[in-house]
């Protein structure tokens, strides 16, 4: 059973600026360690961070709480499985939060078309 669903999308040249004016801190603030080093090492980098700018923004979406329960945009990020398959990687209190609406599945796909990056985020009940 759907428990939330969350759809986002980031303008990448938007993520670019941000990228070029505020550079680490920015990245520092929202992403993970692992996800800046993946990132920086591409060419299309503002094009990697903004579909995960917006995996986070479509998981807090599904949760129904925009920005909030205390949880921080780093507590969500995106894995890539060995297939190349993009996972939502969460913190213990985001997993929590999913866990409190009955989730116990979430499903990501990550999309980029004409300068912009799209995230949905699936949360799914019922099963483990």
């Amino acid at each position: 059973m759907i428990v939330g669903v969350g759809i986002d999308s980031v303008s990448i040249s938007r993520i670019a600026r941000l990228i070029e004016k505020y550079g680490q801190k920015f990245l520092a603030k929202i992403f993970t360690e692992d996800e800046i080093a993946e990132g920086l090492g591409r060419g299309d980098s503002a094009q990697y961070f903004a579909a995960r700018f917006a995996a986070r923004e479509a998981f807090f979406k599904a949760l129904g709480t925009g920005w909030g329960r205390g949880i921080s945009l780093k507590e969500v990020s995106v894995k890539r499985e060995d297939s190349g398959r993009p996972q939502l990687s969460l913190s213990r209190r985001a997993r929590e939060a999913a866990e409190s609406l009955g989730a116990s599945i979430a499903h990501i796909s990550l999309s980029h078309e004409a300068g912009t990056a799209q995230a949905i985020v699936i949360l799914e009940g019922g099963q483990k």
